[in-house]
């Protein structure tokens, strides 16, 4: 399937008097840097990686001005970098870049769970959390990693989502893709599956009890265990 079977069927737009006419379906460079970021998430493109014009056109079924235009929001979120003469390519993260990802999470995911807390009603956004919580258990369960750290990064995403903020959510987006480039070291090293969802239950339990104080110290110590975990790994010990 083509990337543009993945857009919504058009629809009737009338002009709306102002030289702007209504966005009817996502731009197919829109769909198509989702395909990549995706990619870049799940490790299918390294850091390091140098990306193709013609390759990725012919994989993704589209054509070279769409794909360019996608990859150059990449390089504006910061996924990809340009090289003079060369291309272009997945960047790579050092511990300056893990340590800056995850205070830049701890402040949005913080900032989150504030408006969380202090909203009149917390249920829904703790059924988010909850249903994130089901899909860890059911991949600790039958021991893939891959899959429990899906879920894990549905879980943050889900935590900011339900903030109601879409600046928080759209911070956070290219925030957790970059987390996961970082997948293979943190996997290497990760607690085992049954601490990592204590602490995320512990997250979900203090918002579900309003307890703001136990919450953040909960979030940034979540945190700061990764970073502990990832930089040695990548050699790159603080």
């Amino acid at each position: 399937m083509s990337v543009l079977d993945a857009a919504e069927p058009a629809r009737p737009v009338g002009s709306t008097g102002d030289g702007l006419e209504p966005i009817s379906r996502r731009s197919t460079a829109a769909i198509v840097a989702d395909r990549i970021r995706s990619a870049i998430m799940r490790g299918t493109f390294p850091p390091g990686t140098q990306l193709g014009e013609v390759d990725l056109a012919q994989r993704l079924g589209v054509s070279r001005g769409p794909l360019r235009e996608a990859m150059q929001r990449l390089v504006a979120e910061g996924l990809l970098r340009s090289e003079r003469h060369r291309g272009l390519f997945v960047r790579d993260l050092d511990a300056a870049d893990v340590r800056d990802v995850y205070t830049a999470r701890t402040a949005i995911e913080r900032a989150a769970a504030e408006l969380l807390l202090a909203a009149p009603d917390r249920a829904p956004a703790v059924a988010r959390l909850t249903t994130s919580i089901a899909a860890m258990e059911a991949a600790a369960a039958v021991g893939d990693a891959v899959a429990l750290a899906d879920a894990d990064h549905d879980f943050h995403a889900e935590l900011v989502a339900a903030s109601g903020s879409p600046r928080l959510h759209r911070m956070s987006r290219t925030l957790l893709v970059e987390t996961r480039m970082c997948l293979t070291a943190l996997q290497q090293t990760a607690p085992p599956a049954e601490g990592l969802l204590a602490e995320h239950r512990a997250l979900r339990d203090a918002l579900s009890a309003g307890e703001a104080a136990l919450m953040i110290s909960l979030l940034k110590a979540h945190m700061d265990d990764a970073v502990s975990r990832i930089l040695p790994v990548a050699g790159n010990a603080p």
